[in-house]
């Protein structure tokens, strides 16, 4: 038969899923499971990566069944992932040797300190476009060589493996040890330039190159998966928001998108070259599509948004539901003068503090869980302004219009407020989940299954949009509120 279709496996930080797209790009099935959050001491975020590869081959599973057809009904399957989250496992087993570690996790702060002292941290901002961070990939592997026994010279004779959760799934399914640019370019230990592992970053980093995977295109064909899957060539990966913007088809230039889900990420297409941040941006890869010239991004990561309102639901029990929130904070018509600056993991962009955690401001015995809900809401709009400044700042294409996505764009009280506080048009994809599209888009690119980027283009629809209705001046004053909110929360962790 013909092949219909192409899937994406979407694996995220709270569930993995996997959805089928048909040639209109349109929705055909959706399957998705949760995995745990394990939280061994504050600050450390783990998963188990054999959970999340066992829920990964259930909803490709549950997906194939609910669009009536199997492997032979597909075109290509594509990736798309969480990003920095590490996974060491063993070459012969296949088991991973110890938990992986979420890209919220801080353990790596002190490792950090002591790498920005001997070598600078412009030395790695430089060549990869990235500030010394707990956010990115290279110094959580580097925490495990040092602190998992015999690791570190198991890693040294090649017994262990090395990768992101992108290149986890693709060696569970296909047995090649591969990443893609996108990927790569958030472990610290690309260059940006070369696209390639830079040795004298390794050397830095303490990581030895045995393990580490193979960097390919975005798009092309790494291997053919066995399982249910058996026989499908496995033709993209991509991380999760550069798949976002792949999938809101931002391919030229001063083209941006933001995606609201656990974190929020704002990327702007900066075409052929990238461009360096001065106001606390990163510079990344957006995708590469075969043998074309990649596409660069500047990017302003935020690391909570939607789990924010889970732990409005989970830790404080003030909604049962996530959809709950946007009802409860329309029980009141402002924050009443309460702010929630959630750095749980300290601040990303712009900020990059580490010693930040999050406060609420402006406590009264006026505030009602009401204006708590209303101002958790307000704060994903706040912290995308911040974005939104410094992007402005650093590149030449002034935002117009911002496209968005995930699953938090279903809360239209936020997007209100969000196309308020930016004082521009936001609009909504009639697909939200346009990180899975995007890389079913690269998997069908590679493959023939879509000729090329102007017919994905064409396909691309809104279903809404918003337009500010706030006055200038309050616009300001709120600001003016939630900056000085931002304030407390810095030089908590010593």
């Amino acid at each position: 038969m013909t092949p219909q279709y192409v899937a994406a496996i979407d694996q995220g930080t709270t569930s993995s899923r996997c959805i089928v797209f048909d040639h209109a790009g349109e929705i055909v099935a959706v399957a998705q499971r949760e995995h745990r959050q394990i939280f061994p001491r504050p600050g450390w975020v783990e998963h188990d990566a054999e959970e999340i590869w066992d829920n990964v081959q259930q909803v490709v599973s549950e997906a194939l069944r609910a669009a009536g057809t199997d492997a032979a009904g597909l075109a290509a399957i594509g990736i798309t992932n969480q990003r920095e989250t590490t996974v060491v496992w063993d070459r012969s087993t296949g088991r991973p040797v110890a938990n992986a570690i979420v890209w919220q996790d801080t353990r790596t702060g002190p490792l950090l300190r002591d790498l920005a002292s001997a070598y600078g941290e412009e030395r790695f901002r430089a060549r990869t476009g990235l500030p010394l961070a707990t956010y990115f990939a290279g110094p959580k592997l580097r925490w495990l060589l040092d602190e998992v026994d015999g690791l570190r010279e198991r890693a040294e004779r090649g017994e262990v493996l090395f990768g992101t959760m992108d290149s986890w799934l693709i060696w569970k399914l296909t047995g090649e040890h591969v990443t893609d640019v996108t990927n790569a370019s958030r472990t610290m230990l690309m260059d940006l330039t070369t696209l390639d592992w830079a040795p004298d970053l390794l050397d830095a980093m303490g990581v030895p190159a045995a393990m580490l995977p193979e960097i390919r295109c975005s798009a092309e064909v790494y291997g053919h998966a066995t399982g249910v899957l058996a026989g499908v060539p496995v033709a993209s990966a991509l991380g999760d928001q550069q798949a976002a913007l792949f999938g809101q088809t931002c391919f030229q230039p001063g083209e941006a998108k933001c995606t609201y889900g656990t974190g929020s990420f704002l990327l702007l297409n900066t075409g052929a070259t990238p461009v360096p941040s001065t106001h606390g941006l990163l510079t990344t890869v957006a995708y590469r599509i075969k043998d074309q010239p990649p596409a660069y991004a500047l990017e302003g990561a935020i690391a909570v948004t939607g789990s924010l309102v889970q732990w409005l639901r989970d830790n404080l029990g003030l909604i049962s539901s996530a959809a709950e929130v946007e009802e409860l904070a329309r029980t009141v018509d402002d924050n009443g003068g309460c702010y929630v600056v959630p750095a749980f993991s300290g601040l990303f962009a712009p900020h990059w503090r580490s010693d930040a955690r999050g406060v609420i401001a402006g406590l009264t015995g006026y505030i009602t869980k009401g204006h708590l809900a209303r101002a958790a809401l307000e704060a994903s709009a706040w912290q995308t302004r911040e974005v939104v400044d410094a992007m402005d700042s650093d590149s030449d294409v002034a935002l117009r219009r911002l496209r968005v996505d995930g699953g938090m764009t279903a809360n239209g009280l936020l997007m209100q407020f969000l196309a308020d506080v930016l004082d521009v048009p936001v609009v909504r994809s009639r697909i939200t989940e346009t990180t899975c599209l995007g890389a079913a888009y690269a998997a069908g690119l590679a493959v023939g299954f879509w000729p090329d980027l102007a017919t994905l283009r064409a396909q691309w629809r809104s279903d809404a949009q918003w337009e500010s209705t706030m006055t200038p001046e309050l616009r300001d004053r709120e600001l003016g509120q939630w900056r000085k909110a931002v304030q407390r929360t810095l030089d908590w962790v010593e």
